[in-house]
């Protein structure tokens, strides 16, 4: 399984990861994104990597986990 990181300082509130991952990812009600999981299965892993990299600021990222 792939690990979700997410660096809280980084994140303006965009929200481009939602769109793609929106089962993954949410933003809160001062701008922030949360993690709606910690890992995700290899089968959805493209999906999420894709919506990590539309973040702007490169708050979001999947690893090895």
């Amino acid at each position: 399984m792939a690990k979700l990181t997410a660096d809280l300082e980084l994140c303006q509130g965009y929200g481009n990861c939602i769109t793609t991952a929106s089962d993954v990812y949410d933003i809160d009600d001062d701008g922030k994104v949360v993690l709606l999981t910690a890992t995700v299965p290899e089968s959805d892993r493209a999906r999420v990597e894709a919506a990590a990299r539309s973040c702007p600021v490169g708050a979001l990222g999947v690893v090895d986990g």
